[in-house]
Formats: C-alpha cells, structure tokens, sequence
C-alpha cells in the first residue's frame, strides 16, 4: 500500500499542495493519506493563545480533508502538537501501514520558518535511518539491491560503517575506496546515504552508532557463514538482542568481490 504522510501548517490547505497530492495519486502511487498539522509557534512580539492556533491549524485541515476526499482519495489527518520532525518520526513509530512517503509543505524560502529551523533535512532523516555494517562485501551486488529495496519503499537515510581489521592504522585506502564507490552508486540512485571507516570490532562499530544515532534497523553484510569470524562470533543474534532492532544478514560470495576474507573480513 502507498501510504502518504503529509507534514504542513499554514500551507496545509494551500491549492499548491493539494494539486500535488492529486497528481501523485492519478499516478497511481497513493492509497491513503494521512495529514499532520504541527501547530505554529508564535512570531516574536505576539500574543497569540494556544487554543487559537490549534484551531486554526484544525480548520485548516479540515478544508484540505475536504478536498483530498472530494477527489476520491482517503485521507485523514490531525493536529499534533509537536516538532514537524519529531511529528514524523512518531508517525513512523505508530501509523500502521507504515508510510512509504513524505511530503513536506512549506512556505517560500524566504519566509518559511522551517526552511531556517532545518527542518527539511531533519524530516528526511526522521523518516527512517538504516545503518549497514559491511567491511569488503560493502561493493556486493545483494548488499546494493538490499538497500535500493529498501529505500523503495519509503524515506530513509543509510550510515554505512567499514570496520577495518588494523586498528594500529592510520589510513585505510582500500576501504576508503570502497566506501566512495558504493555510495556514488546509492547517492546516483537518489539514495540518502552516508559512509565511515569504523573500529575494528563490528559489534562496538554497529553498537557505538545506535547510540549516536537514531537507528531503525540494521544490515549486517558478510561472506559466506563458514568463511566470516563476524559469522562466528554470533554476530547477527549479539546485534539483534542488545539493540533491540530488526538485523538483516546478507551473504556476498568472496569470489563476487575478489576478495580473501579469512585473514580481515567477515
């Protein structure tokens, strides 16, 4: 199902917006729509009482409601109290089915609130963060399909993180090489994605970003089992039961990536 989360204030009930959301759904690509209305914070120097505002940020989406359901397309929304981004990432956390889009409306540059809090890019990153751990198999075709599928279907960011078997080195060339090359590839597909070299104990590398991060699911990428010491040191199940998040494996064959793991790689 195209779940469409649409995130607006002042320019909930803009024609703009509304235009663009039935385009998208003469397109084929929206089954249901749910609208968020972050009530707005006063301007400097006014008195403006919470009540008010609410009710105008609920009168007006009522009004977009209104004319989304007049085109036939269902919608629903609410006015929600919080941060636009934090509206986001609450709505990922509950809505069911899970939204496999955002749209984010705002006024023009120049005068958009938003647009200076930043909350674009902090929106893009609420809506769902992946964090691949993958040393030589990260250039692995299975790796790249697996985070292209999943980017498919609905916003989401990736930290991919190497860890490097040397922790006396300084530089780590090879590595960094392989980092640049995966993610020309995903960022030439549209794909918000970012890469570091990480310490050299996978566990430590995937757990220190959790903690930094706002993760939602992990992707462990590694040779065959037999030929992985991350494989035999349970590495999957470690990850899975001290974060608490859903962990994916995916097995690149050695010989795909032209690669001796024994000595350095999982």
């Amino acid at each position: 199902m195209s779940h469409v989360l649409v995130v607006a204030n002042e320019t909930v009930a803009g024609q703009g917006l509304i235009d663009a959301i039935k385009r998208k759904a003469a397109e084929g690509q929206v089954d249901l729509v749910t609208v968020l209305a972050p009530v707005s914070v006063p301007r400097a120097g006014y008195v403006v009482y919470e009540d008010t505002r609410r009710a105008a940020a609920g009168r007006r989406l009522d009004r977009t409601l209104a004319a989304l359901r007049e085109a036939g397309i269902p919608a629903h929304g609410l006015v929600v109290e919080s941060d636009p981004a934090d509206a986001v990432r609450d709505a990922f956390a509950t809505l069911d089915p899970r939204p496999t889009d955002v749209i984010l409306s705002t006024h023009p540059v120049e005068k958009s609130g938003w647009m200076r809090r930043n909350v674009v890019d902090r929106v893009r990153k609420a809506a769902g963060n992946g964090l691949v751990v993958a040393n030589e198999t990260v250039i692995g075709d299975a790796l790249l399909e697996r985070i292209r599928e999943r980017a498919s279907r609905g916003p989401a960011s990736f930290l991919i993180i190497s860890p490097q078997s040397d922790p006396v080195q300084s530089s780590h060339p090879e590595a960094e090489r392989r980092l640049r090359r995966v993610l020309a590839e995903l960022r030439g597909s549209g794909i918000d994605a970012h890469g570091q070299v990480a310490h050299p104990d996978p566990y430590t590398a995937a757990m220190q970003a959790v903690e930094d991060e706002r993760i939602d699911e992990i992707i462990v990428s590694t040779f065959e089992p037999a030929e992985s010491p991350w494989m035999r040191r349970d590495l999957i199940q470690r990850l899975h039961n001290d974060s608490n998040l859903p962990v994916e494996h995916v097995v690149i064959p050695a010989e795909e990536v032209g690669a001796h793991p024994e000595p350095v790689e999982s």
